[in-house]
């Protein structure tokens, strides 16, 4: 632990560079609320913390900026979440009380929700498939040949599958074989592991037959919904940085595997190197589950620079994973 005066030095250091991107000095620390030393002392604690691994210092005659380590310190112990403002939480709230439609689409605006609240990059994965059970199973004709089947799941994600018969069916026929399919997969997981029990109508297990094999194509992997990448980037200098984000973000199973270590590793907030992906060593990861029906069935989180506001994105996080798992909730 740092005694005080090195405390409130690392705060005002922090502070200042999340603000302003440059190096500081003693000076703006010497005027920063709680340090009241002269610079000479402030000079001196700002070498030890240097020594001790929380600042650096780019070039010999610059100030210093925070470390991954002076972050770490700043955002376990200076930081408390901050709370949105009062016109952003009616953003929030807006959002979610007139949102509709596809689940999909409900997590592509919520990235980009988040990532206008934060101005950094928003990842949103997808509800858990290989979590959730059927909640309800539909089966709506559209020809004689064509029918789509719509499961909604307990995570609140929905199917929608188009299906094409081998032969020309009747809508009685589809009805009751909407309404066997919804008795035995209603309780069950997706994709469905065994064929629902015959019904002792070939016609109706025929078409409960080609509905089970379109399901059974259902993916068991997370989406990733990634919104505000451009405005993100913007706080890198470096082409070869931007270009380094870019690419890992694109990779879905990464981002899905670094948020999930993330969070199983008891953290809210990963730090530059601290989260083990190399290509994004110059960013931190502000992370939170969202529940549906008391489960954890998927993740917000926010991307930045290393030196991201800190308070405003944990709070943005934490207001929109509630939001988003009580909207699901209630599908």
């Amino acid at each position: 632990m740092l005694d005080d005066r090195k405390t409130a030095i690392l705060r005002a250091v922090v502070r200042e560079y999340i603000e302003t991107a440059q190096p500081v000095g003693s000076g703006h620390v010497a005027r920063a609320p709680g340090v009241n030393v002269s610079s000479a002392t402030i000079r001196n604690e700002m070498a030890v913390l240097e020594q001790e691994g929380y600042l650096a210092q780019p070039h010999t005659s610059a100030g210093r900026v925070p470390t991954d380590k002076g972050y770490r310190f700043y955002v376990d112990h200076l930081t408390e979440r901050g709370r949105l403002d009062d016109g952003r939480a009616s953003e929030v709230r807006q959002f979610f009380a007139s949102t509709h439609g596809a689940i999909e689409q409900m997590l592509r605006d919520t990235s980009r929700l988040l990532s206008d609240l934060t101005s950094y990059a928003a990842i949103v994965t997808s509800p858990h498939a290989t979590r959730a059970t059927v909640r309800s199973v539909q089966l709506v004709p559209l020809t004689s040949r064509q029918a789509v089947v719509v499961v909604v799941q307990s995570n609140g994600a929905v199917e929608n599958r188009q299906l094409e018969w081998d032969d020309d069916a009747s809508d009685v026929a589809v009805a009751a074989a909407g309404t066997h399919l919804a008795a035995g997969l209603v309780g069950t997981s997706l994709p469905p592991e065994g064929m629902v029990a015959p019904s002792g109508d070939d016609t109706v297990d025929r078409l409960c037959a080609q509905v089970h094999r379109r399901l059974s194509g259902s993916s068991g992997d997370d989406d990733v919904y990634v919104g505000g990448v451009a405005t993100m980037t913007r706080a890198f200098e470096a082409v070869e940085v931007v270009r380094s984000i870019l690419h890992t973000l694109e990779q879905q199973y990464i981002v899905v595997s670094l948020v999930r270590d993330i969070l199983d590793r008891g953290l809210s907030v990963a730090i530059g190197a601290e989260h083990g992906v190399e290509p994004l060593a110059a960013c931190s990861l502000v992370v939170a589950p969202y529940f549906v029906e008391g489960e954890p069935v998927g993740t917000v989180g926010v991307l930045g620079p290393t030196r991201m506001d800190y308070p405003r994105a944990l709070a943005a996080v934490d207001v929109v994973s509630e939001r988003l798992g009580r909207r699901l909730s209630d599908r």
